[in-house]
């Protein structure tokens, strides 16, 4: 009579005990004895115990699991690649290449809790638009928006208990409006197809908002260009206006600039400006609208002022700070400095 039983450390041994020699029938045996038999004197009788198992399945079942266990090792040691930054925190930047959301998750909670050992403050993860299969799981460990672009989202998730202290999203919008101004005292002003001023008649300076690295001054240029086809120098910023809960309840800047034609030949831009036209500067500044509202009125006085020579802005002089080493601009009264 045979008992059997499998060990729990090896799927594929087999322990037999029994009082006398099994052979297989089959010329080929699945099984062949490993250990020599070895008898025990019992008090009932005899018994014979042996260990027999597959070779062939033992020798690739070992090396698998063998593998197997590499790899899970492999894992667990895993953290997501990162970059410290200069607040004591780090940066993640996901490539686009796919990932499974239960890997990432096991990758950002070893990550989070080695980063928490090394005692970082704050960790960002930008993620590509292509994963946002691994946002939810970035949600689930303590992450939250930061902000969003075209082509990526910003996850960001504070470690220390004491007070988060990184910084919100970009708070403000730049905005501009040129005052183009010719030898015959004339203004270059539009009628706008759409949006505030859409269908009211009203003539207004061009305007429009800065690009993402663009200079004040380029994209007053630009935007003059844009709307009336005609080419021009920027001079100075006469004035600004800051006001809040603007443009999806972001702070808005708006940049005032003073600007020299280089041509005359206006050529309205056809999907947005319903008209163009060099109106004379009393006309432009005595229009019923812009006496009506303070911020307009005022912005008119400032440019009749500058225009009659009786005031001073900023101008845009080229610097380069020691800690970037990139061109910016530094907006100053020259005509004080200088003198």
């Amino acid at each position: 009579m045979m008992a059997c039983m499998k060990f729990a450390s090896r799927s594929s041994i087999l322990c037999f005990t029994t009082s006398r020699t099994i052979y297989l029938n089959s010329k080929i045996r699945p099984f062949s004895t490993v250990k020599q038999t070895v008898e025990d004197q019992g008090k009932l009788n005899k018994v014979r115990f042996g260990i027999s198992l597959n070779s062939r399945f033992w020798m690739s079942s070992s090396s698998a699991s063998h593998v197997s266990s590499e790899k899970q090792t492999q894992q667990v040691e895993r953290i997501l690649d990162a970059r410290n930054d200069d607040h004591g925190g780090v940066m993640v930047e996901m490539t686009d290449e796919s990932m499974d959301a239960g890997l990432f998750a096991s990758l950002l909670r070893a990550s989070l809790s080695q980063w928490r050992q090394q005692g970082k403050k704050g960790v960002w993860i930008k993620m590509p638009i292509e994963l946002v299969n691994l946002v939810e799981p970035a949600v689930k460990e303590g992450f939250y928006y930061h902000h969003a672009e075209a082509k990526y989202i910003m996850l960001v998730h504070w470690l220390p208990s004491i007070a988060n202290t990184l910084p919100a999203s970009a708070s403000h919008r730049v905005g501009i409006g040129a005052f183009v101004v010719n030898e015959k005292n004339e203004v270059l002003v539009v009628q706008e197809k759409s949006g505030t001023f859409g269908g009211t008649g009203v003539w207004k300076f061009p305007t429009g908002v800065v690009d993402e690295g663009e200079d004040i001054c380029d994209a007053a240029v630009r935007e003059v260009k844009e709307e009336t086809g005609i080419d021009s120098k920027f001079v100075e910023i006469l004035a600004f206006r800051q006001s809040h809960k603007s443009f999806f309840d972001k702070s808005d800047l708006f940049f005032v600039c003073m600007m020299q034609p280089l041509s005359f030949d206006i050529k309205p831009q056809e999907a947005e400006i319903e008209a163009a036209q060099w109106m004379p500067y009393e006309e432009y500044a005595t229009q019923p609208f812009v006496q009506k509202h303070e911020l307009l009125r005022y912005i008119a006085d400032v440019c009749r002022t500058k225009k009659d020579g009786g005031y001073s802005g900023f101008s845009a002089v080229p610097t380069v700070t020691s800690f970037s080493k990139k061109k910016s601009f530094l907006y100053v009264n020259r005509q004080d400095v200088d003198s």
